[in-house]
């Protein structure tokens, strides 16, 4: 039997972010540029952005989308709420600290800028400093590059990363009779989101086993432990349980993406991809009645308003 799907919505918030492509002489090497640079970035509760992968591109990817060098590729996106008052100093920090400390340091690595805007970090001339006055700007690919000569030979990135708008916060929860259950629905709904492009999960795997609500009993907090929705407090009358019967686990999939169109699209892949799970029982998201974001995603289609 199908799990039931909950007439609510996810509540997304607007944030602005970076986009660029990662390539390396192979996939192995994109992927440990791609997990470096994304690494500590789960959630803006405590870390400097959330970031995460969008999709592998060129060869041995969506060969759809060719890189400039011809080299397999991975795009990756980091995410800041629109709602922070640094958002636009906090963003270049984020950029800046990961393609330094992690992308420059891969071996075979390069950087590309992916949002063409009017607004943009001026992040190669930064990064090119490390070349300790042997940097150069070049022309490459039909680019205009920063070249900086390293240990493994070289690393090149584009000169400006533009930044524009896009939203943090979609959500699908996934309640199960078991925690494998709720495990092995939110998987499926993982590799559903992963073939979708535009978006990223940031949460280790995909998945965010610890789903939180905004706000704390303590002043220094942000956020904490959606009480209501812990299988273990069922019994508490403190917590006011708020869980179906016979859940046992709940797993969360957060979603961020350069729109609502995407996170809209990747919202039903994976519903669509989990609902029947054996032992799924449920299918909700997370709201805030409007507070947090204006854009809602709902989990029945026929309930989103056109785009």
């Amino acid at each position: 039997m199908a799990a039931v799907i909950d007439d609510t919505y996810a509540e997304a918030f607007r944030s602005i972010y970076v986009e660029f492509l990662i390539t390396a002489r192979d996939r192995r090497w994109v992927e440990h540029a791609v997990s470096a640079a994304t690494g500590n970035a789960s959630s803006t509760i405590l870390c400097d952005c959330e970031a995460g992968l969008d999709r592998f591109v060129g060869p041995g990817g969506d060969e759809s989308v060719a890189t400039p060098d011809g080299r397999p590729g991975a795009i990756v996106q980091l995410h800041v709420p629109r709602f922070r008052k640094d958002r636009v100093e906090a963003l270049e920090r984020a950029a800046l600290v990961r393609i330094s400390q992690n992308v420059l340091t891969c071996p075979t690595a390069a950087c590309f800028n992916l949002v063409e805007s009017q607004t943009y970090f001026r992040l190669g001339r930064k990064i090119a400093y490390f070349g300790d006055g042997f940097q150069q700007r070049i022309e490459r690919w039909g680019r205009k590059l920063w070249w900086i000569p390293t240990l493994g030979g070289e690393f090149v990135l584009d000169r400006r990363f533009g930044y524009a708008d896009g939203l943090m916060g979609g959500n699908l929860w996934y309640f199960g009779a078991t925690s494998d259950a709720a495990l092995a629905a939110a998987e499926r709904g993982v590799a559903a989101v992963a073939a979708c492009p535009g978006v990223i999960m940031p949460f280790p795997g995909g998945i965010a086993g610890s789903g939180s609500k905004a706000g704390s009993k303590y002043r220094f907090a942000i956020a904490s432990t959606y009480e209501k929705y812990c299988p273990l407090l069922r019994d508490n009358p403190a917590a006011s349980s708020a869980l179906p019967e016979g859940v046992a686990s709940v797993m969360e999939i957060i979603i961020n993406g350069r729109d609502l169109p995407s996170i809209v699209g990747a919202t039903q892949a994976a519903i669509a991809a989990a609902v029947d799970t054996p032992g799924l029982v449920q299918i909700s998201a997370g709201n805030y009645g409007g507070r947090l974001g204006k854009s809602f995603i709902y989990l029945h289609p026929d309930k989103q308003p056109v785009l």
